[in-house]
């Protein structure tokens, strides 16, 4: 293979591993930054990888408690991507990799409906008033329906109507957030439930018309022993080709200059480190990438920066002392009357997740750093998520055995009202400013992208920095119906352009 500008650069790191020779730095160790590292090595680099936690996976990371495993959010593997497809299969050893039939519910008023939501479920299971209501509701908004939607509210309202809204969407979705729907931008819909509407799904059932949805996935791929188990994988791979991967080291400061990064300082068992780079991938969110340059951005890409907002979440696992009374995968609670807004059922991703002739259960919590639930002691929250399974009628208080506590940072970019105009800010600045930086992932894109979605872009991310390929990695059409439609490959820069 012949040599790229950052072999060049990087000749003799891998023996040496000297700061003071540039090296391609991929910041953060989830699946994009351990994707982009994977590729680098393919390519004969020898990057450096720094992750500020003392394990690997970031949000697909596997937690282990005591023998109880626990994944953050639960990851389905499943992808459109052959690309992606190929690389879990090499990540995994074989027979590691499950096959796993795909089951979550909405959990309402004491009744189970499906999702993705299938309308004509959810009317039967509402009975015969409520129906006629919601079908009423549907028909007002279809006839008073005005322009583009400027909200998820807006959009939601207008294809199913405020009463099925106010049941399926509202309650789940605000407590995801935070915020209204009403301050949610319209293209986080437009990309999570795509083009399904109440009107056609009831032509569909009725058999006026032939099916034109696409449904999402019955199956899907999990690791034995949970998400973690592929990256820890990973990193060793990364590690094997000559790559070092190293935990428990944050990244305080990026230094750049004449529009390039020059250097990044990270802290080493307590010590900083100055490493210099010939480049530079990034997963962090953005905000925290803005905040480590050096020198510092002007006024009004730093205000930018701060406007972008994420999400935090928490889990609280509850070890049962029987079976769960309910075998999906997960549950989405749309439940004013409880904190919680999911719940993952572990033995349904896989059996050796729990204990034989035990079970347990994640309840998932939607915090905001620093807010009441977050400072809440351990103690705290296994006292609430306890009372909450036992109101909702899911397991019994005699059942439970005991409960653990995992906090996660910036799960999820919000899209907010503001969200858009302060991406462009920072995403031009970055362009103009630091040549030799790529932002890949869910947070350095600010997109709420599924796993192999954060994967591809990491792998066009680095086609970018080696010179093979320009990607646009910020297009949005990209991920739009993502999750209902096959995804084409990612165009270059030059194709656009001859398609506008």
């Amino acid at each position: 293979m012949s040599s790229s500008p950052l072999s060049d650069a990087m000749a003799d790191s891998a023996a040496t591993d000297a700061p003071d020779i540039a090296r391609a730095v991929v910041v953060g160790a989830g699946p994009a930054g351990l994707t982009a590292a994977w590729k680098l090595c393919e390519m004969d680099e020898k990057p450096l990888v720094l992750e500020a936690d003392g394990e690997v996976g970031g949000l697909s990371r596997t937690v282990e408690r005591e023998g109880w495993r626990f994944d953050i959010g639960g990851h389905r593997f499943y992808t459109r991507l052959p690309q992606i497809e190929d690389l879990w299969e090499e990540f995994l050893p074989p027979g590691e990799f499950l096959t796993r039939t795909r089951k979550s519910r909405i959990f309402y008023e004491g009744s189970f409906f499906d999702y993705p939501l299938a309308p004509m479920n959810a009317l039967r299971g509402l009975g015969f008033w409520e129906a006629l209501r919601c079908i009423a509701s549907y028909t007002k908004a279809r006839l008073s329906r005005r322009g583009e939607a400027a909200s998820f509210e807006d959009w939601v309202v207008a294809r199913f109507g405020r009463r099925l809204y106010d049941i399926f969407f509202k309650t789940y979705t605000e407590k995801v957030w935070g915020i209204p729907g009403s301050a949610i931008g319209a293209d986080w819909a437009a990309q999570r439930i795509g083009t399904l509407s109440l009107g056609n799904a009831i032509l569909d059932a009725l058999q006026i018309r032939r099916s034109s949805a696409k449904s999402l996935t019955k199956t899907f791929k999990y690791p034995r022993l949970g998400p973690g188990m592929m990256w820890e994988n990973v990193a060793g791979m990364v590690r094997e080709k000559g790559g070092s991967v190293l935990l428990d080291a944050p990244v305080s400061r990026i230094h750049h200059e004449n529009g390039r990064v020059t250097s990044v300082l990270y802290d080493s068992g307590g010590e900083p480190v100055t490493q210099a780079v010939s480049s530079v991938i990034s997963t962090i969110p953005l905000t925290a990438l803005i905040a480590a340059l050096d020198p510092p951005p002007d006024d009004r890409v730093l205000s930018a920066a701060r406007g972008l907002r994420y999400r935090d979440f928490l889990t609280v696992a509850i070890v049962l002392k029987a079976k769960p009374s309910f075998d999906d995968n997960w549950i989405y609670i749309h439940s004013r009357d409880v904190k919680v807004g999911r719940i993952q059922n572990y033995e349904a991703w896989s059996a050796d997740m729990v204990r034989d002739g035990t079970s347990c259960l994640g309840l998932e919590y939607f915090v905001t750093v620093g807010d009441e639930l977050w400072n809440s002691s351990d103690a705290s929250l296994g006292a609430l998520a306890s009372r909450e399974i036992v109101q909702l009628g899911l397991a019994s208080e005699k059942e439970i055995s005991h409960t653990y506590v995992v906090r996660m940072r910036n799960a999820y970019p919000v899209y907010d009202e503001t969200y858009r105009e302060n991406l462009k800010v920072v995403r031009d600045w970055l362009a103009g400013n630091c040549r030799n930086l790529q932002t890949v992932g869910r947070n350095g894109l600010h997109r709420y992208n599924n796993q192999d979605h954060s994967m591809h872009t990491a792998l066009l991310g680095v086609e970018n920095l080696l010179g093979i390929d320009q990607h646009d990695l910020w297009d949005e059409s990209e991920d739009s119906g993502y999750l209902e439609q096959p995804s084409a490959p990612a165009r270059t820069t030059a194709e656009k352009r001859t398609r506008r």
